[in-house]
This record gives C-alpha cells, structure tokens and sequence, in this order.
C-alpha cells in the first residue's frame, strides 16, 4: 500500500524517481525500493513525502485520511 501510494503521489506531483531522490536526499534506486515494497522509508521520510507531496502521513500510509470521523476501541 505505501509503495502503491509513493507511485501515485509521485506522478500526481509529476516527479520522476529522479527528482524525488534529489528532494530526499535519498539514491534513486531508494525511491524505487520503496516504491516496489522491497524496502520502506523511515518514519522522518514518511514525514518528508508527506510534505513534498502536500498529503497527510495517513493518507501517504494508507491509513485513510479522508474520514474524520474518531474511531474509538472499547
């Protein structure tokens, strides 16, 4: 899912593995790793691509984002 949603965000931002690496600090086969699920992005990069890409960490994880509503386990 995270992978699933680094590629869509990425090409909704129209980066290429390229440019993002350079906006990460990261190599571009990094970008590629993540994108693929071989490998994941810390938590502060999550932060990072949440930022670049103008998302929610939720939203970037997968996690939802769009209800608000609080969900409560009892």
């Amino acid at each position: 899912m995270l992978g699933e949603n680094i590629v869509k965000f990425r090409k909704k931002a129209k980066l290429s593995q390229e440019e993002l690496a350079e906006f990460m600090g990261c190599a571009r086969q990094t970008i590629s790793n993540w994108e693929l699920g071989e490998t994941s992005p810390t938590a502060e990069q999550v932060i990072e691509l949440s930022k670049i890409f103008k998302v929610s960490s939720d939203e970037l994880l997968g996690l939802g984002g769009g209800d608000k509503t609080p969900f409560f386990i009892f």
